[in-house]
């Protein structure tokens, strides 16, 4: 973490005091829990919620009126005339993202006759602001000590502590290495609190309200609070002195004794579609009402909880969408605030992109393409993007495939970035530890299939994707990534060898920085890989297209083709067969329903507040069709 100081000095605001009283310091205060004066735990405060969050609770605040959250200086320096010099402040706060400029108090003490701002601690997206009255011969001026700290707004529980002593400002984040500011301008040792009353989450009006969730705030005259909290098992959670009200979870009234305090917990209720599960969202539940299912956020996935057994009933046709061209490929994905699209990989010189808008698909964007094969929809932060997997050569006879960029100002996807490719088939976007890579599966270059493959991986400095490793693939269709545990896998679909499709597709495993050859599998003409789980259990299936060999005369059945189903194993440390999936045998996939289509060259399943969906894309006709799931 980085600091920033910034001493900034307006108009004089109020004259120095010159008369003859003593003014005491107040130096043998013991820890002050702020949080416990405006809620006592014997009687409720109007506006307060208790909400609960990663396991731990805290105060809303943002509801209650700015006087309730308040009380007198003398309350708490009832011996004392001055703000002590030396102290720390203890915060454990949740702050929610917040808009770019905005800026929200925590604590503010406040001359009650002038509304001066003696003291207070706010922060904005990026930065946490210490203000203080500082007073000499000339007036009165109000000086701010800023400290960055991006990583504040995240979602998550953290806890500061800043000690200020001898003109030296010092944050320490979850206990964490402490950023220290020699300030020019050291805190005044003279800071009156006399007819000063203090405010939780506001500077006494409703602007700048805080609306976070607050689980400590505690002011430590005399010294600094990091020794008595830190090393801490739970850093973010460390704990000088809380509210008893926040110390355990709300227990069952006594006798006919109500609540004294609305209790939640933050259980995501909606009617819309699937919100994101992100670590914002972590060990958070989601309930779905539409289908009647509970939901945990985990490591980035919905874990069913307690959902509804849900039986197919049958299909019916939705939406006849017609396209530019005979459609290749599809690619259903969702912008935040904006809406569900769906992108179609044509034939023709121009792809487009369609959004969900009253119940149907309705033309939103047409991008050149050249005979676009796929389109792979992916986000780094948050910047959203969409490559396409060009088959064929512009005007200039170039092969590019190009990366197209959300932009949030035209409501449309931008030129990014080409990369030169060979008859792209396909895009695969992913990420392992934090880093970001791209797969394109090159198909052929000439007649000649027997070519260099590439992953590219983003690089943050260039905020471009640079080639990373190449990898010999045999007019390769398709790339799948996927992990188990903490091992990250990459398999390749291998068509065609330029004699025949019985070729090896091969399994990767990324190992000290690179992948590297894990397992093959006899294929034919490989299509596609898709990886599944199953309880506990994983399974990889290959779609073999067909078999065909330059040297044999005759073709007998040669679409007619067993794709296969592997699971792994563990103990062998290799994926071995499952099924065919022509045969029907125990704890095997059986057909459940057939659906007449035309030519269908892709499918992709989608959900709205209506139901369930699938897409299908028809490289023979232009006309891809959105059927819905009727379940019973």
């Amino acid at each position: 973490m980085s600091a920033l100081l910034r001493l900034c000095f307006v108009l004089p605001l109020v004259a120095p005091s010159h008369g003859t009283q003593r003014w005491e310091p107040c130096t043998d205060l013991r820890p002050l829990d702020i949080l416990a004066e405006v809620v006592p735990s014997d009687g409720a405060t109007s506006g307060i919620r208790i909400v609960q969050v990663h396991g731990a609770r805290g105060l809303q605040l943002s509801a209650a009126a700015p006087h309730v959250m308040s009380f007198p200086a003398s309350r708490i320096f009832s011996q004392c005339d001055l703000f002590p010099e030396e102290f720390s402040i203890v915060v454990t706060l949740r702050v929610p993202r917040l808009p770019p400029k905005r800026n929200e108090y925590l604590l503010t003490v406040v001359a009650e006759e002038s509304d001066l701002l003696l003291l207070g601690l706010r922060f904005s997206p990026a930065q946490l602001h210490f203000l203080f009255l500082r007073e000499d011969t000339a007036g009165a001026w109000q000086t701010r000590v800023s400290f960055r700290s991006p990583a504040l707004v995240d979602g998550r529980w953290h806890t500061l502590v800043l000690a200020v002593s001898a003109g030296v400002f010092s944050l320490t984040t979850d206990c964490g290495l402490p950023v220290d500011i020699m300030a020019d301008v050291p805190f005044p040792a003279t800071l009156s609190v006399t007819g000063a009353r203090f405010f939780i989450g506001s500077r006494r009006r409703a602007k700048g309200l805080f609306t976070g969730l607050v689980r400590q705030l505690v002011l430590l005259p005399g010294s600094d609070a990091t020794p008595r909290l830190c090393p801490s098992r739970n850093a973010p959670l460390a704990v000088l002195s809380i509210p008893r009200v926040l110390q355990a979870l709300t227990g069952k009234p006594e006798d006919n004794e109500v609540l004294k305090y609305p209790y939640e917990t933050n259980i995501r209720v909606t009617l819309g579609p699937r919100p994101p599960c992100t670590d914002v969202e972590d060990a958070q539940f989601w309930f779905d009402a539409s289908r009647k299912g509970l939901y945990l956020c985990v490591g980035n996935e919905w874990v069913s909880v307690l959902a509804a057994k849900e039986r197919l009933d049958y299909v019916e046709e939705h939406q006849n969408l017609f396209t530019n061209s005979e459609t290749l490929g599809i690619e259903v994905f969702r912008i935040p605030q904006v809406g569900l699209f769906v992108a179609t990989a044509n034939r023709k010189a121009t792809s487009a992109v369609y959004k969900w808008t009253e119940g149907k698909f309705v033309s939103y964007q047409n991008i050149p393409t050249h005979q676009a094969q796929a389109w792979r929809h992916f986000t780094i932060g948050k910047k959203i993007f969409l490559a396409v997997a060009n088959f064929e050569p512009d005007e200039k006879g170039q092969e590019f495939s190009v990366i197209y960029k959300w932009s949030h100002r035209k409501l449309k996807f931008t030129p990014y970035q080409s990369i030169a490719t060979h008859s792209a088939r396909d895009w695969e976007a992913f990420e392992v530890d934090g880093e970001h890579f791209l797969a394109v599966a090159n198909h052929r270059e000439g007649d000649n299939h027997n070519i260099d493959s590439v992953i590219y991986k983003w690089n943050p400095a260039t905020r471009l994707f640079e080639a990373n490793q190449t990898i010999a693939t045999s007019g390769a269709y398709d790339w799948e990534f996927f992990s188990v545990g903490p091992y990250s896998f990459l398999v390749v679909a291998n068509t065609f060898n330029g004699t025949s499709t019985k070729v090896h597709s091969h399994l990767y495993i990324r190992l000290l920085g690179s992948f590297q050859l894990f397992q093959s599998f006899p294929t034919f003409g490989a299509a596609d890989w898709e990886v599944f789980h199953i309880g506990e259990r994983i399974f990889l299936a290959v779609a073999n297209s067909h078999s065909y060999d330059v040297e044999m005369q005759v073709q007998n059945d040669s679409y007619v083709i067993n794709s296969v189903i592997y699971e792994l194993n563990v103990t062998a440390q290799a994926f071995v067969k499952f099924q065919d999936i022509l045969t029907c045998g125990y704890e095997g996939f059986v057909a459940v329903h057939s659906l007449p289509t035309v030519g269908c060259r892709d499918w992709e399943a989608f959900s709205t507040t209506a139901g369930a969906y699938l897409i299908y894309s028809s490289a023979k006709e232009p006309l891809s069709r959105v059927l819905r799931l009727r379940t019973c």
